[in-house]
């Protein structure tokens, strides 16, 4: 666990929201010098805050909307830390808990040095990791509708498909095993948004891979040579990760403010992945010649 233990005349704790926000500006002696419930204004956050503007920092929790702040912070020179979600115990295990209280908590954790930090992606990555993610939730989309299709062939008795729903080649034969022709509908239906879901996940997977040769290819050619890391995997390495020198060994490695590897579900899914692919390319058997 990382702690910010910068030292500033001025602490800006806020307890944000989609539409509000509460801050709570405290001085290097702990004094309350502002509390104020606030819309998410961009202007009037920067007007509210200019009176204490000289050595100012500003944290706030890691929840889904935090990218604004921290761009408007980094727009004007102001220094921002992200709170971990999960270490902010504090202000999750209060008894007594409302946005006035959770703003003073986050604004006195900071001041003491004792503000669990979250790795604040930077900007220029952060819509990309957006977008692979993105791809991520169609392609369990895309899941969910071959498992349906799997349980029909159960629901009827009916001999397993052969080959892979996940391949187009391969789909072709599967409306045919049914004889009801209404059920053969409805899995005409999950076939035609599979093939639907199949362009998208392309068209993202090429767009994620033109940014990433932008972005840092250097480190894209890397992974690629890695055992059992294909295409989608090193982009999910390169963009959850980002900065292996952010993390602490053996701590999370994400943006989310979670506690671990195995609560990142997308790094969680890809070191698996990576980690089966590995195993089998070392455990396959090698062609000798004799």
């Amino acid at each position: 666990m990382r702690f910010y233990t910068g030292q500033h005349q001025h602490y800006c704790g806020i307890d944000l929201h989609a539409r509000t926000l509460y801050l709570c500006v405290l001085d290097a002696e702990g004094n309350i010098l502002l509390h104020k419930n606030l819309p998410c204004d961009r202007q009037i956050f920067l007007d509210t805050i200019e009176p204490f503007r000289d050595d100012l920092v500003v944290a706030s929790e890691c929840i889904f909307n935090w990218y604004w702040l921290a761009d408007l912070c980094a727009d004007h020179d102001i220094h921002f830390v992200l709170g971990h979600a999960l270490y902010m115990r504090a202000i999750h295990g209060a008894k007594a808990k409302n946005d006035k209280i959770d703003s003073h908590k986050t604004a006195s954790l900071l001041r003491g040095g004792l503000l669990p930090q979250a790795y604040a992606y930077p900007s220029k990555m952060r819509p990309t990791r957006d977008l692979l993610r993105r791809r991520t939730h169609f392609v369990r989309k895309r899941g969910q509708l071959t498992a349906h299709i799997q349980n029909t062939f159960h629901q009827y008795n009916l001999p397993r498909p052969p080959g892979l729903l996940v391949y187009k080649h391969q789909r072709a034969p599967v409306p045919a095993a049914f004889a009801d022709p209404i059920v053969r509908k409805a899995v005409e239906a999950d076939l035609a948004l599979c093939e639907t879901y199949d362009h998208l996940i392309r068209d993202l997977e090429n767009t994620v891979l033109r940014q990433a040769r932008i972005q840092d290819s250097n480190a894209l050619l890397c992974l690629n040579t890695i055992p059992g890391i294909g295409k989608v995997l090193s982009l999910t390495f390169l963009y959850e990760i980002h900065d292996i020198d952010a993390y602490e060994l053996l701590r999370a490695l994400d943006s989310g403010g979670l506690i671990s590897v195995r609560r990142n579900a997308d790094l969680y899914v890809t070191i698996a992945s990576s980690a089966r692919g590995t195993m089998s390319r070392l455990n396959a058997p090698t062609n000798t010649g004799e």
